[in-house]
């Protein structure tokens, strides 16, 4: 064997395909054995070659599992089972499939005896492997050599769906980079180096567009492993792409000043972003922002000009209520029964709370978590609510208390309570009179 060449082979396939060296040198044995068994072996034999990269020489060995009368079925056992089933099927190991993995079907040519193997190997254990020498041999036909080459591709892509595998399931919920290689209808196929990555559709942000050898950052939402090989799904609508993209962009969020609470995204329309800093001094929505708006420059760019609203989160349910609802400026935000929040607006501030089609507010409620109704006096005397979902409602309630403050009950509670006063004053009126006479 020409060593040198054999070596620089190793070499490139490991580096080719990332797989350590040592890999390469299992996975050649593991043909050469195979080769070996084809051509000098019999079917249930379990051979292993060493071999020595060095000397370019291969050691060959039979491999026999070590057993004793009780871990073996007996004939009537094995009759009894024929007699039940009609498809015993054998496992490499001896045991029968369907069957309690207790006992096994003992083979001369994979299992020997304790008693048997002790005068071999005098400390050896029920369990464990004795290897027997096999004699070396150079000589492999076309059959064992074309039984070498298929287990040694087998083998590589197996190593490698493992190495690639481990390399990204360890990087999920990471953010890629990756570059278009192909454009079909219900994804995209990115290259994120040595692998595949799928961007589906439904993980796509809406009005993006996709042109090959487009490099683009992904969100490494799961690895899948499949009968073809590892699935990796990405995402570039998923709301963590937002949290990872200022993280590379933040150093204060690296260190632990700045915090990200809670985020809320609508992809490729707006995001909202709550954040809080750890450090007394340290403005954490200056810290998102960047001198001159240089750091949310950067991640709004990359999500093609989405929209992103930074707002501060606040331990106070109402005063984070109201700082969500920015650019809106808010009067007042009442909490009230099961986690609804009455919030009070001016006239001018409407639409901005709102926003388009309900998108403010209904963000503004993802991110606190709060169902946020909207209420705002117009110049007719009535209260225009807004919910979650962008609807409006309007109701005809009373506005000014006796105290000239907002007073948001209905009108026609207000006016049951007082025909309920009328109804009190005028029977006490009536009995008054008859006392009196």
């Amino acid at each position: 064997m020409d060593l040198k060449a054999f070596s620089r082979a190793v070499t490139q396939i490991a580096e080719e395909k990332a797989i350590p060296q040592e890999k390469i040198i299992e996975v050649v044995e593991a043909s050469i054995a195979a080769a070996y068994k084809k051509e000098y072996g019999k079917k249930g034999q379990i051979i292993k070659a060493e071999f020595d990269s060095k000397s370019g020489e291969a050691v060959f060995w039979q491999i026999k599992i070590v057993v004793d009368q009780d871990m073996i079925y007996s004939e009537e056992e094995l009759e009894e089972l024929r007699s039940r089933r009609e498809d015993l099927k054998e496992t490499e190991s001896g045991h029968i499939e369907g069957e309690e993995q207790k006992k096994i079907v003992f083979n001369p040519d994979k299992h020997i005896l304790i008693d048997e193997a002790k005068q071999i190997v005098p400390g050896i254990e029920v369990g464990q492997d004795l290897k027997l020498p096999l004699p070396s041999q150079i000589d492999f036909g076309r059959i064992a050599a074309q039984t070498a080459k298929q287990v040694l591709l087998q083998k590589i892509k197996e190593v490698e769906r493992d190495a690639v595998m481990s390399r990204f399931q360890t990087r999920e919920g990471e953010i890629v980079s990756g570059v278009v290689q192909r454009i079909e209808s219900r994804a995209i196929i990115l290259d994120i180096g040595r692998a595949y990555a799928l961007l589906p559709k439904e993980e796509q942000v809406p009005g993006e567009f996709y042109r090959p050898d487009q490099r683009i950052k992904v969100y490494l939402l799961k690895v899948e492993d499949s009968p073809k090989g590892p699935t990796i799904i990405v995402s570039r609508a998923h709301p963590r792409l937002i949290t990872k993209l200022f993280e590379l962009e933040v150093p204060e969020i690296g260190n632990g000043q700045v915090k990200i609470m809670s985020i809320a995204r609508e992809a490729g329309y707006r995001t909202k972003i709550a954040v809080s800093s750890s450090i007394e001094g340290v403005d954490p929505i200056g810290a998102m922002v960047g001198q001159r708006g240089t750091r949310i420059a950067v991640v709004i760019n990359e999500l093609g000009g989405e929209k992103i609203d930074v707002v501060e989160h606040s331990e106070d349910n109402e005063k984070f209520i109201a700082n969500a609802l920015s650019p809106a400026k808010v009067i007042e935000v009442r909490a009230m029964p099961k986690n609804v929040a009455l919030v009070i607006v001016p006239k001018d501030q409407l639409s901005l709370a709102i926003g388009k089609g309900g998108q403010n507010v209904r963000l503004a409620a993802k991110l606190t978590g709060w169902k946020i109704d909207i209420k705002v006096v117009n110049e007719d005397g009535e209260v225009i609510e807004v919910n979650a979902q962008g609807e409006i409602i309007k109701k005809d309630l009373t506005l000014v208390d006796d105290a000239g403050e907002l007073e948001l009950e209905n009108k026609s509670e207000t006016e049951e309570e007082s025909l309920e006063e009328n109804n009190k004053e005028k029977i006490k009126g009536e009995s008054e009179e008859q006392i009196a006479e």
